[in-house]
């Protein structure tokens, strides 16, 4: 088997080369990576392997105004057909920019609007592949693949518009094409899948009918369950410190039980600061207390692509609070696709999910990290400024949207619609870890439908039978 790997921003970094997946995909054969890493910076990605890794960087794609608005008229039309509540929020939200994108937006959303329904998508799908196949970039694609002669090409993430290209090219020449759906958000929430692929590779079986439900197109034999490889590290024994280790390297006490806060990026979650002062305050007060009447401790780790600048004010007012800032390059800053891991971090997740106490996020995917550990979260569900920044409470807002009804419908997870309920719940669960544990067994087995450990592995068993057709 001969791979194209192609790996369009950070998360494919994080999911497919800091792990082993690589080198299992290398023992069947050449591999090709197709990358935005800089090339200064790819020395920690690459690993010894037993067949050859040439790595390559994406080609240049730049949009025309064509495609463009194509792609975004593509967009509201998936979201104002699939009519989600992530969907129809997402199709309010403003547009910023200049006037042309807005003009640009204007345009799409009316065609879009105006051809809401599977033929319409279609029609748009196929005039958007027919208007990009014509530039320049498509004929370099081919051209490189003609010379590399792939068995199959995986892409890493479903979405980014700049696997078109080469997508297309693959289809010209007969190479199949295989993308994975990287969160468990992205069907219920996001927008229409980048291009029209030949196979998925999805998480579980919830994933798979979500999949078959917003792509009717799309056939059962297509869609491949393979579970994650973003949490393979979890199952890697070899990456944990001892407790005592790990709070050394934090700077904790391991004496004290550990509160994890992880925060969410500055758009979606603006109000994270905030919510770490009412946690600090509730407990300098006395409000949370661990067994016995001890104090528990607080760390804070920002989203990767937060560079944690906004929680300044509370770290100068808390000079106990914790902080642990992803291990991340900001290679474009502010740029969540070129926003790259290291290794590191990948390691350092591992023994924060595995060490500390309790989890407190706002609708976030941690809420699986941690019950994955077997580790309690409380949901925070209140805001603070009125009116609320989204401009409906939280609880209405996040808490409805479809990938997170589980979480509430299960009971996977304690959800603090007040001040007082913050303390509560987390109260509750520092003095009783076991709480809810079965709810959230439940969730994990419905969200991840292969063993820990053993995603890289089935991807690559399932890309050497679609290879060999």
């Amino acid at each position: 088997m001969k791979t194209v790997l192609l790996i369009p921003d950070g998360v494919g970094v994080r999911n497919f080369l800091l792990g082993d997946f690589v080198p299992q995909l290398a023992q069947h054969g050449e591999c090709h990576i197709l990358h935005t890493v800089p090339e200064r910076q790819l020395g920690p990605y690459q690993q010894p392997t037993q067949h050859p890794v040439t790595w390559h960087p994406l080609l240049n794609y730049t949009e025309t105004p064509l495609t463009a608005g194509l792609r975004y008229a593509i967009g509201y039309a998936h979201l104002s057909w699939g009519g989600t509540q992530a969907m129809r929020y997402t199709l309010q939200q403003r547009v910023k920019g200049s006037w042309r994108t807005r003009a640009m937006h204007r345009g799409a959303k009316m065609l879009g609007s105006a051809l809401a329904g599977l033929a319409g998508i279609q029609a748009l799908d196929r005039a958007h592949s027919c208007a990009v196949s014509r530039l320049s970039v498509v004929a370099q694609y081919r051209a490189l693949f003609e010379r590399l002669q792939p068995s199959v090409i995986f892409c890493s993430h479903q979405r980014p518009f700049s696997v078109v290209p080469a997508v297309l090219a693959a289809r010209e020449l007969g190479i199949p094409t295989v993308t994975f759906i990287f969160s468990w958000d992205n069907l219920s929430s996001k927008g229409r899948i980048a291009t029209p692929f030949d196979y998925f590779f999805v998480w579980s079986d919830l994933m798979r009918r979500e999949l078959l439900t917003f792509y009717p197109d799309v056939t059962p034999a297509q869609v491949h369950i393979v579970g994650t490889p973003q949490f393979d590290p979890y199952a890697d024994q070899s990456l944990l410190w001892s407790r005592a280790e790990f709070c050394e390297r934090l700077g904790a006490d391991p004496n004290r039980q550990l509160i994890c806060y992880s925060g969410g990026d500055a758009g979606t979650a603006p109000e994270d600061p905030e919510h770490v002062r009412i946690l600090l305050e509730q407990i300098a007060a006395g409000q949370i207390t661990g067994p016995g009447g001890s104090r528990p401790q607080v760390v804070v780790r920002p989203a990767p692509v937060d560079n944690g600048s906004r929680f300044a004010a509370v770290r100068r007012d808390y000079s106990e609070l914790l902080f642990a800032q992803p291990e991340w390059l900001h290679t474009v800053p502010g740029d969540w696709s070129r926003t790259v891991p290291l290794a590191a971090d990948v390691q350092f997740l591992a023994n924060l999910t595995a060490h500390a106490d309790l989890n407190v996020n706002l609708a976030s995917t941690m809420t699986l990290d941690f019950a994955l550990h077997d580790k309690p979260v409380v949901n925070v569900a209140f805001d603070i400024a009125d009116p609320p920044p989204h401009g409906v409470p939280l609880w209405d807002y996040y808490y409805r949207f479809e990938h997170y009804r589980p979480v509430v419908e299960i009971g996977a997870a304690r959800f603090a619609r007040s001040r007082d309920e913050l303390a509560q719940h987390v109260n509750a669960y520092l003095a009783d870890p076991a709480l809810d544990r079965a709810e959230r067994q439940r969730f994990v087995e419905l969200e991840v439908g292969a063993p820990l450990g053993q995603s890289g592995r089935l991807i690559t068993e399932q890309l050497q039978k679609l290879a060999r057709g």
